[in-house]
C-alpha cells in the first residue's frame, strides 16, 4: 500500500489524514496517510528516512516549507516563485516539490465562496511562507490589484519583486505596503500572517474592508474566530481557512494520484466535526 504523510512540528492536530482517507475512499485509491512529527533541526533526515522506507510523498506544514523546497531538485513553477513547498513527491528520478496552497486558496474563494477574483482589489496580509505560497496563484486569477502588507516592509518588497513579471503578464498592479498604511476599500482581504495563530489580534485596520468584502483568514477553528468576528463587525463576509485546507489537499492528491477528488463532501464532514467540537 502506498504511504504518504503530513510532516511538521507540531503535527498531532492535523486534519490531513482524515481528508486524504476520504479522498482515497471516494476515488478508489489504495493508500495510507499518516502523521510524521519531524524534530526541529532534523526535518531533512526525517523526510529522507520516510522516503527510504518506501513512501511515495508527503505534505509539509509549519515550520518546514522553506526546507522542503530546498530538499527537492525539481520544482513546479508555483513552488519556484514561492521558494517554499508544501508537497513533495518522491520520484525515482529526483524528488519533485510543489506548492498547492495558492491553488487551494483561489479555488476556495472562487468555487466555494463564489467570488470571482478577476478585476477585484485584493489585500494579502503577511509576507512569510503562507503569503509566498499563495501570491502567484492569486495574481494568475487576474485581480486588478494585489497589495502585500507586512510588518517588516523589506520582506514584502522582496516577495513583490519576485512576482513582478507575473503580475505584469496578467495586467495586475502589485505593490508592497506596511500594516499601518495598506490602503482602503479592498474587495478581498486575506490574512496570511501568524496573527490568528498567535492570538495577536487583527493586524490591519477596518478601513481595508469595503462593505460586503470577503475577509478570509487562513486559520480555521477557534484560531480564526477573532478575525471572523472582526469581519462581521465591520460589514464584511468572514471566511476561515477550512475550505483552503481541503482544496490544497485535493491539489496534492492529484499530483500524487493523477485524479482530482470531489472536495464538497470532505469540507462538509470537516465542518460538521468542528461544529460538534
Amino acid at each position: 500500500m502506498d504511504r504518504y504523510a503530513v510532516c511538521g512540528n507540531p503535527v498531532e492536530h492535523s486534519r490531513s489524514p482524515f481528508i486524504h482517507a476520504m479522498f482515497a475512499q471516494a476515488t478508489g485509491q489504495d493508500l495510507v496517510y499518516e502523521r510524521l512529527l519531524c524534530p526541529l533541526g532534523a526535518f531533512a533526515e526525517a523526510v529522507r528516512d520516510f522516503a527510504a522506507a518506501g513512501a511515495r510523498g508527503c505534505n509539509v506544514t509549519v515550520p518546514f516549507k522553506f526546507e522542503a523546497f530546498a530538499l527537492a531538485p525539481r520544482h513546479s513553477v508555483r513552488a519556484a516563485l514561492a521558494q517554499a513547498a508544501n508537497t513533495l513527491r518522491f520520484d525515482a528520478d529526483g524528488w519533485f516539490a510543489d506548492n498547492t496552497d495558492g491553488a487551494g486558496l483561489v479555488r476556495d474563494i472562487e468555487h466555494n465562496a463564489g467570488v470571482r477574483l478577476h478585476g477585484l482589489r485584493v489585500l494579502l496580509v503577511g509576507a512569510g511562507g503562507a503569503a509566498a505560497g499563495v501570491l502567484g496563484p492569486l495574481i494568475e486569477a487576474g485581480p486588478a490589484q494585489v497589495v502585500l502588507a507586512n510588518r517588516t516592509p523589506d520582506k514584502a518588497v522582496a516577495l513583490v519583486e519576485r512576482h513582478r513579471a507575473l503580475a505584469s503578464q496578467h495586467e495586475t498592479t502589485l505593490r508592497a505596503a506596511t500594516l499601518a498604511d495598506p490602503g482602503e476599500g479592498f474587495d478581498v482581504v486575506v490574512n496570511a500572517s501568524a496573527s490568528s495563530l498567535a492570538s495577536g489580534g487583527v493586524p490591519v485596520g477596518a478601513q481595508v474592508l469595503r462593505p460586503g468584502a470577503l475577509a478570509l483568514d487562513m486559520m480555521y477553528g477557534p484560531s480564526a474566530q477573532a478575525f471572523l468576528g472582526w469581519a462581521a463587525d465591520h460589514g464584511a463576509v468572514g471566511r476561515d481557512g477550512l475550505g483552503m485546507l481541503v482544496e490544497q489537499a485535493a491539489e496534492a492528491f492529484r499530483l500524487w494520484r493523477g485524479v482530482f477528488p470531489d472536495t464538497a463532501p470532505v469540507l462538509a464532514a470537516l465542518q460538521e466535526q468542528l461544529d460538534a467540537a
